[in-house]
């Protein structure tokens, strides 16, 4: 436990250097928009140069980059990520509304996502180079060359709009009904899950069957130890590292792709606000969603990097 605890404030410590370079490149990009911050927030009001003048000293875009740069950093720190020039309200509190419903939609997609994979791909690996294997892996290879836009367009005409089982869009907060908030989140969950469920699902058939060719699996079936034991005990165990590693990478995909599912099915997400900010001239929504968005990545492969410890102790000796 010390170990991990040791190796945990070290990974921790990594990260600061990591979000300070994320913010200096999203800071940078912004840079270079084509979008004045003056003009935005005056945009349709007509004002006058002075004014535009006024509004850049106060708040120091006449500065030197690497000035407006801490200033900005500073401004982080304290929790202000800018105001909104569509709706002169504080980014971070557009941030933190739309926020909760991208963790939804993202978490419910990786928890679909894990549980299919851990199914289809034990069950393709026990079942090698049989039926049950044929199938799981056309089926997985359809999945991963299917865009989810594409998923749930599909979804929307033949499960919302032709049987009627599901909304076609919007958003029930779970606190008021948590029915409505499943049957709001099925298909966009689906949509975003499906890809990196087929990715997962070969990756872990893969991992599995090359555990299972090893000496010590066939000494303990051998020895009387029903297979589902060794399996479920052994070989999951130690076949779950390099999917790990590919779910770090595909958690990043799930938040990217919650922008285009969250647009199709109207949900008041960080992806319909990023969308909205980008159609009415808001860079600073902009960039305090893109922001965001990276700093949570580099926080759940911070999880992921935990895991990799738990699921493998040789890893925290070589560390």
């Amino acid at each position: 436990m010390v170990a991990v605890l040791r190796i945990l404030l070290r990974r921790i410590a990594l990260l600061v250097p990591l979000l300070l370079g994320i913010v200096l490149f999203v800071f940078v990009v912004m840079r270079f928009s084509d979008v004045d911050p003056a003009s935005a927030f005056f945009q349709g009001a007509n004002p006058t140069p002075e004014q535009l003048h006024e509004f850049r000293e106060e708040n120091g875009l006449l500065d030197p980059l690497p000035v407006r740069y801490a200033g900005f950093v500073g401004d982080l720190l304290h929790g202000d990520m800018g105001i909104s020039a569509l709706t002169r309200a504080p980014v971070v509190d557009q941030v933190t509304t739309a926020l909760p419903l991208t963790l939804q939609l993202t978490f419910l997609g990786l928890g679909i996502a894990v549980v299919l994979a851990l199914l289809g791909g034990v069950t393709a690996a026990i079942h090698r180079d049989r039926l049950p294997d044929q199938l799981i892996r056309v089926v997985s290879l359809t999945g991963v060359a299917a865009p989810g836009f594409w998923l749930a367009l599909l979804m929307i005409q033949y499960l919302a709009v032709d049987l009627g089982w599901f909304p076609t869009g919007g958003y029930v907060n779970p606190a008021d009904s948590l029915t409505g908030w499943l049957r709001t989140m099925t298909l966009p969950a689906l949509a975003l899950s499906l890809p990196v469920a087929a990715q997962l699902t070969r990756i872990v058939r893969t991992a599995v069957v090359e555990e299972l060719d090893k000496d010590y699996v066939r000494t303990a079936i051998g020895s009387g130890l029903p297979p589902r034991v060794v399996v479920g005990r052994n070989v999951l165990r130690n076949a779950l590292i390099n999917p790990l590693t590919v779910l770090g990478l595909r958690v990043g995909y799930l938040l990217g792709g919650a922008v285009v599912i969250e647009t199709i099915f109207s949900l008041p997400g960080m992806g319909k606000l990023m969308i909205d900010a980008v159609k009415n001239g808001d860079p600073a929504v902009v960039q305090g969603v893109v922001l965001t968005t990276a700093a949570g990545f580099v926080v759940v492969n911070l999880v992921i990097d935990v895991l990799y410890l738990l699921v493998n102790p040789r890893l925290r000796e070589a560390s």
